[in-house]
């Protein structure tokens, strides 16, 4: 069985609009969907990226306020007309509900798309116990209990070895796909994901020039 190493943060947008799409995929193909839920800005940070905190405002304006309503109507995902008011706010405890369920499965899979869902539909602050609590009511689990797991050390040290284990892959962004160890990163990469599943990418060799 075919694999795809999805990693993503609780919070992305990204990974929130591609979300059904990447589902779908991975459903129609028979592959294994692998979650890796990270936290984000150590990540790209490693890569030598800038977290949004450090980017210009007319980057931040284009992000919001462009590129993630372009992309939601175009995947036919609702999403909030506004930056998500606790988009800053801690989202370990959210990314625990995920790695408690899992690395794979249907179970994991709903969690995954209801807490991006409810940040970016619903404005949810994912570091708000009571939001959590709904999310996994809604979905039938024993929320008490759910939350106890999600929060106890071994699944914090999880979501620390996700980050660990993004790090030494360079990745550099949410929602990044890893198909036969090669990443995918966007969900505007979704179409080229799924064409790879048929059509193995075979690299060429190509290398980046040295410049003088």
């Amino acid at each position: 069985m075919q694999r795809i190493e999805y990693v993503y943060s609780a919070h992305s947008a990204f990974a929130y609009i591609g979300s059904k799409r990447l589902m779908e995929i991975c459903a129609r193909h028979g592959v294994q969907l692998v979650h890796r839920p990270v936290l984000l800005s150590p990540v790209v940070e490693a890569q030598g990226s800038l977290p949004f905190r450090a980017r210009t405002q007319a980057h931040v304006d284009y992000f919001f306020g462009r590129e993630i309503e372009r992309w939601a109507q175009y995947r036919h995902v609702p999403v909030v007309n506004f930056r998500p008011t606790h988009h800053d706010a801690d989202y370990s405890l959210a990314s625990g509900m995920i790695i408690a369920l899992g690395d794979s499965g249907e179970q994991v899979d709903a969690m995954a798309h209801a807490v991006l869902q409810a940040h970016w539909q619903y404005d949810a602050d994912l570091s708000d116990r009571a939001a959590l609590r709904l999310i996994a009511l809604t979905l039938g689990h024993d929320a008490d209990a759910l939350l106890a797991v999600a929060e106890s050390e071994a699944i914090q040290q999880k979501l620390q070895e996700n980050c660990v284990w993004a790090k030494e892959r360079n990745i550099f962004g949410s929602p990044t796909y890893i198909l036969d160890g090669d990443p995918y990163y966007g969900q505007d990469r979704l179409e080229i994901l799924e064409h790879a599943l048929a059509n193995p990418f075979a690299p060429s060799g190509w290398t980046n020039p040295s410049v003088n």
